[in-house]
């Protein structure tokens, strides 16, 4: 008996063992991807845009990336700085993600970036445009599917000096990201003989207008610059048309001045912005992801739903160079670096400090969508000021 005894107990824990490696080896099968994106608050349709543009391009490819199922760990930083270290070490130490997607804000995105450096975890940024997250804070584990604030501010910049416009005035709300926008601007523009007039700003999230509104009118430049989002946007915009400004003095800015081209009725129309994406590009790749998001998500893409499904696109190419590894992490990056991603926005490639060298368009309001002009800077690649990569 205690002979036949042992024998099962043998087989008994040897079947124990089997099941249990068979069990870790589909845990491995599986690859983590932490969604670190504000779900709750202003920015939390772009949250949700941004997770279905990663989602889509995954069930395009059959529910895997690099022929591995994904597990997705969800996670509202609440657009908290505060909060992003304390977020981003728990989805590394914890959770074990083997890869970090966020953020919107750049405060949040910043303070990831760097516990995403100090652990060398993988982290692609699907939006905040932060000039240091690929400029003097750049990590050889950071990569950007979105822009910088450079990127479209300076290319609006080159456009209006190219256009012989002489004499603008800016104005923006006074945080790194409006300064930012303002800088890569004045660059672009007085680089091509263009003179700025005059620096305005307000604190954020300041929406009294008036007052430089009846500044600009006194001072009569050519044009306005200014770098507004979300709902202050489009009340700057209401607001620039109410004063009689629209008809007499142009105003321009970065695309997230126009976003949200609802709100602002009848006033956005004939706005022109600079982005690296617009409605109306109708190639089929663009034409192709906006049809399969609607019937998705009954809703039309963005710009933001793109820059997720672009997160997705760079992550599975760095896969597929490590034959479907993440822990071959130095092959993971490799592959990001080498590829070009065959993006909505037309195709791009990543600058050696992990930002897309991309195309950026000029775009017009016109009957409610932010209608492609042309492009007015072709494969135009942030400076990176400060990197050392």
């Amino acid at each position: 008996m205690d002979k036949h005894y042992k024998i099962v107990c043998n087989l008994v824990l040897g079947a124990a063992l089997v099941t249990t490696g068979m069990g870790s080896a589909l845990a491995q099968d599986k690859v983590k991807v932490g969604l670190m994106l504000p779900y709750t608050g202003t920015f939390a349709a772009l949250g949700n845009n941004i997770t279905n543009g990663f989602k889509q391009y995954v069930e395009e490819n059959g529910g895997k990336l690099a022929g591995r199922e994904v597990q997705y760990v969800v996670v509202d930083d609440e657009s908290n700085p505060a909060r992003a270290t304390e977020i981003a070490r728990r989805l590394v130490t914890r959770d074990k993600v083997d890869v970090l997607i966020g953020s919107v804000h750049s405060g949040v995105a910043l303070a990831a970036a760097r516990v995403a450096a100090n652990t060398k975890t993988l982290m692609i940024v699907p939006n905040a445009g932060a000039n240091e997250i690929t400029g003097a804070q750049c990590s050889p584990y950071v990569f950007r599917s979105s822009f910088s604030a450079w990127q479209p501010s300076y290319a609006m910049g080159e456009a209006l000096a190219k256009r012989g416009v002489k004499n603008v005035v800016t104005l923006a709300w006074k945080y790194s990201f409006g300064t930012e926008s303002v800088e890569g601007f004045t660059e672009g523009f007085t680089k091509g003989g263009g003179k700025i007039v005059k620096d305005m700003s307000l604190p954020f999230p300041n929406v009294e207008f008036q007052p430089f509104l009846t500044e600009i009118a006194a001072l009569k430049p050519d044009a306005v610059f200014v770098f507004f989002a979300g709902a202050g946007a489009a009340k700057f915009v209401s607001d620039y048309a109410a004063a009689g400004l629209k008809g007499s003095i142009p105003l321009y800015g970065p695309g997230f001045l126009s976003e949200d081209v609802a709100a602002m009725g009848g006033a956005g129309e004939g706005l022109q912005t600079t982005l690296h994406y617009a409605d109306g590009l109708n190639t089929e790749r663009d034409n192709a992801f906006r049809t399969a998001y609607a019937a998705a998500y009954k809703a039309q893409p963005d710009v933001y739903a793109v820059q997720g499904y672009d997160a997705a696109q760079m992550y599975h190419a760095g896969l597929k160079a490590a034959n479907g590894d993440p822990a071959k992490l130095d092959a993971v990056i490799d592959g990001i670096r080498a590829a070009t991603i065959d993006s909505p926005r037309g195709s791009f490639t990543l600058s050696k400090a992990h930002n897309p060298v991309q195309d950026i368009y000029l775009r017009e309001v016109k009957d409610g969508k932010n209608a492609v002009v042309e492009v007015v800077s072709a494969g135009l690649e942030d400076p990176a000021r400060g990197c050392s990569m």
